[in-house]
């Protein structure tokens, strides 16, 4: 649906900030009705998150997570893996690359769920959800300054920590939603083999 009758027109941009990973504008834009406004945002390259399905000992389901601390709301966070695309990389090899260096896992299988973007009225940032499983497990290749804990647990353990609020990361809630339905039969996943790394988008 294309609701045309709402898009706003850009009028002009200016530049506010530029840093290692943020790039700030404020825009002039025309609104559907003629008036005009500012629209303040951030510009983020495309990042990608993993859902990786694991079986124990005991043949039983496991989802592989992370703690770690988030410096912006001062909280360690329960999160699936994620992270920033490299420039022109396809979103699968990057959801296998931070799968790797994040946790050390490889997976044999993997499906795209979908792609949210986390913070449309201030950001062009997007996630793209993947799905792992056939995990093997190796070593982790954290980047410098980097500092997390890998962890699984059961799918019912952590949607009772999405719902007591112990989970709070948007795109971990996000990602829990796609995992209960994918469990229950409800949405299904097209699974594929891993892909050559350096494969591009």
């Amino acid at each position: 649906m294309a609701a045309r009758h709402l898009i706003e027109e850009k009028l002009s941009s200016e530049e506010l900030f530029k840093g290692g990973l943020l790039h700030a504008f404020s825009d002039r834009v025309r609104l559907p009705d003629g008036a005009s406004a500012r629209r303040e945002y951030v510009v983020l390259p495309g990042a990608v998150m993993v859902i990786p399905l694991l079986l124990d000992a005991a043949g039983a389901l496991q989802v592989v997570l992370e703690r770690q601390f988030r410096y912006p709301v001062g909280q360690v966070m329960i999160e699936f893996p994620a992270g920033r695309l490299d420039p022109g990389e396809a979103t699968q090899c990057g959801a296998q690359r931070e799968l790797r260096e994040e946790t050390g896992y490889q997976a044999l299988e993997w499906a795209r769920a979908g792609m949210l973007h986390p913070n449309v009225s201030y950001s062009t940032e997007f996630i793209e959800i993947w799905f792992a499983r056939g995990l093997t497990a190796g070593k982790p290749e954290l980047d410098q300054g980097e500092f997390l804990e890998v962890f699984s647990t059961s799918p019912a353990q952590l949607l009772q920590w999405c719902r007591d609020g112990q989970v709070t990361d948007g795109k971990t809630l996000a990602g829990a939603l796609w995992l209960q339905n994918f469990l229950s039969g409800s949405w299904e996943l097209a699974w594929q083999s891993a892909l050559a790394s350096g494969a591009a988008a």
